[in-house]
């Protein structure tokens, strides 16, 4: 080859590498496949010395389409060198514990082929099946001289045993019959149909080496209730003391009442199950919970609502003292509604997470002078742990998964631990937000978030995605949200709005009451307050291509919409809304939201179910709509979405309908996730035109 040759083709080389170097280093579109192949941090849990932190990590087998649970451990002496994988997560491993002496790790897995315990050391290499239980078990925890388990188990409530509760269940699987007779509610509940079993409290003695040895302990003999509490209950609906002598839970009396009541109580037992379990707040007919024991065992802490009937009511702070009972609210002048507790080794600072301005933060109380601090800043708290020298806790943004980070007791800048998603993430541009206010509903400021869209370019116009959060006692605030992630609206070009409404948590107990009763107009109100400001505010929101869309509340604020708001929107999207106000009453399982929703019975005040419900507006339905609903949703049942989806087609305009056969009220498989953003985002760019 000749020297022209050869500096022609350097040249040519690189000239190509010049021209190809924007166009790799060029981001491109986040995507729902990205969405829900991403790794996801949770449930960090802190040795009792405080040197490791040991978490969950979900990942997705996505071809598999489902996902798979491992333990990762930091070493908090040396965060610098990041985390690593427990190869006894092999299998499958969740929900962690330390024993009491931070050298070994309890964890649930089902890889013996149902859900038991195994135990770990540091080293991580092998598990240890802790227990051989002939029933699966949930939530635990490990008493605090490591000489028990305390374990939620799903048995027949009358059973003293666990192998009754095993008899009976292969009883019924050999009938060939399979009615089955109810003569009370629930019969249904969230996702599943009742079967007369009942989530109890068992306590599990474990030998010298950290196994479970002897019989299973009932703690709930003669109590018909949930322990921890069904759909969601955790290890924080009980607690044991330092002592390691007495359990204290919170449940629910079954009976007749249960599906219209709210009222949980507290409740005691000796450890070894000697004595029945005493009621320790009888007196308060709403909800307590999340109790937590003082490091000297002389107080409970716990969390406490005011009002039967109403679950989004503000909850305050109790203090008990266990030996008087003597009990008093703390911080009662902090407007805000507490989440979990967690005390100071000291025990002069509870610790607490709560909504607040479009956050969700850590926030420490002074036990004695009930002054209140936030320990964090932007950003979505999803759990956390503290101990003797720092909070670890896993946190998200509208731009960021949730990651693992620790700060100090007293707060301070945080030090971010885990990194996940690296590569997943490289190459894949992300569309810039901020949060604004405006006067809503009766003057008052009402909050919300404008997410760009990818690619974004100051002079561009993008179609716009207004998504109306459920709940409606929630938000979609600053949270890298996996159902409605606003990212991947912006990935398919469009720019998101979303507003907090009046009924949203995080900005005074008066502004989440105002929605009661209210449903149609306050927030309405708020919305089309909202849209138009950010409208006029953000140049680059291309009003006259948007599509308004929700979810649970959301969704019916989307069927209310269609008949009372139809400008500027091209189209709607409901999923899992309610249709019928009147007959949601009848047919949702958990009554008392439905009820003080609406402020009464049905056939006591139906003129409350009237005032505000979609299908008395269908006459003026003529925006195209999309239907998703989920088969097993109990919350709003499916023929919510299939009579809307008949008004719809009735009246000739332009609709579908989305079905998850197996999905509940969200949609959760990672094919079926991804089938759901492809649908949506088909469905707004037919009536944007797409970006």
């Amino acid at each position: 080859m000749t020297f022209q040759a050869i500096l022609y083709g350097a040249v040519f080389v690189a000239a190509l590498a010049v021209a190809i170097a924007p166009a790799l280093a060029q981001p491109r579109a986040f995507t729902a496949k990205d969405l829900v192949i991403l790794d996801r941090a949770s449930n960090p849990k802190l040795s009792p010395d405080g040197r490791y932190a040991v978490y969950v990590l979900r990942t997705t087998a996505y071809d598999e389409n489902k996902s798979v649970h491992a333990l990762w451990l930091i070493d908090l002496d040396h965060a610098g060198e990041g985390s690593r994988r427990l190869a006894a997560s092999d299998g499958g491993a969740e929900d962690p514990h330390w024993s009491p002496d931070s050298k070994a790790i309890y964890f649930a897995s089902n890889r013996s082929g149902a859900k038991q315990i195994w135990r770990t050391d540091l080293a991580g290499a092998q598990a240890v099946q802790v227990t051989q239980l002939p029933l699966e078990v949930g939530t635990f925890r490990v008493t605090p001289d490591g000489k028990h388990l305390v374990v939620g188990i799903a048995v027949f409530p009358d059973c003293d045993t666990l192998a009754c509760t095993k008899s009976r269940i292969d009883a019924k699987a050999a009938n060939k019959a399979n009615g089955v007779l109810y003569d009370k509610l629930f019969v249904r509940h969230w996702d599943e149909w009742a079967d007369g079993m009942r989530n109890a409290l068992w306590a599990l003695p474990l030998d010298a080496s950290g196994n479970a040895t002897g019989a299973p302990i009932p703690l709930m003999k003669g109590l018909d209730g949930d322990a921890p509490s069904k759909p969601f209950g955790d290890d924080q609906d009980f607690a044991i003391s330092p002592d390691s002598a007495t359990v204290v839970f919170s449940a629910r009396l079954a009976g007749r009442t249960e599906p219209w009541s709210t009222n949980f109580d507290l409740w005691r037992v000796p450890l070894d199950g000697s004595k029945a379990p005493e009621n320790l707040t009888p007196g308060n007919p709403a909800w307590d919970g999340g109790p937590v024991f003082s490091p000297d065992g002389t107080t409970l802490a716990y969390r406490a609502m005011k009002r039967p009937g109403f679950e989004a009511d503000r909850c305050g702070i109790m203090l008990r003292d266990m030996e008087s009972g003597e009990t008093h609210e703390i911080a009662a002048g902090w407007d805000r509604s507490a989440d979990g507790l967690q005390w100071s080794g000291d025990g002069k600072t509870i610790f607490t997470t709560a909504d607040d301005l479009g956050q969700v933060r850590i926030f420490a109380i002074d036990v004695a002078k009930g002054t209140v601090k936030p320990l964090t800043g932007d950003g979505h708290v999803a759990a956390f742990e503290a101990r003797a020298k720092a909070i670890v806790y896993a946190a998200s943004t509208l731009d960021s998964p949730d990651q693992l980070y620790r700060i100090g007791l007293a707060g301070g800048h945080p030090t971010q631990l885990t990194r996940h998603n690296v590569a997943q993430l490289a190459g894949i541009g992300f569309g810039g937000y901020e949060q604004f206010s405006f006067p809503g509903w009766n003057g008052e400021t009402v909050h919300g978030y404008v997410v760009k869209p990818f690619a974004f370019k100051a002079d561009g116009e993008y179609p716009v995605a207004l998504i109306i959060h459920g709940g409606p006692q929630s938000s979609l605030a600053n949270i890298f949200h996996y159902r409605w992630n606003a990212q991947t609206f912006a990935g398919a070009g469009y720019a998101v709005v979303m507003i907090d409404f009046h009924g949203t948590p995080g900005y005074g107990q008066a502004f989440t009451d105002s929605i009661s009763t209210h449903w149609g107009d306050r927030p309405l109100e708020d919305l089309q307050k909202g849209l138009a400001y950010a409208l006029s505010k953000y140049r680059f929101l291309d009003g006259g291509r948007a599509c308004a869309l929700g979810g649970s509340y959301g969704g019916y604020m989307i069927n209310w919409i269609a008949g009372n708001w139809k400008a500027p929107f091209k189209c709607l999207v409901t999923h899992d809304g309610v249709f019928d106000n009147r007959m949601m009453a009848y047919s949702t399982e958990e009554l008392w939201f439905s009820e003080w929703e609406n402020g009464g019975l049905p056939w006591q005040h139906p003129e409350n179910f009237e005032r505000f419900n979609p299908i008395n507006h269908v006459a003026n339905w003529s925006l195209p709509q999309l239907i998703v609903h989920g088969g097993r949703d109990f919350r709003i049942p499916e023929e919510q979405g299939l009579a809307a989806f008949t008004a719809l087609q009735r009246k000739g305009v332009p609709s579908e309908f989305l079905f998850f056969p197996t999905e509940n009220h969200w949609v959760l498989k990672p094919q079926n996730s991804v089938q759901w953003y492809d649908t949506v985002l088909g469905w707004l760019d037919k009536w944007t035109g797409g970006h």
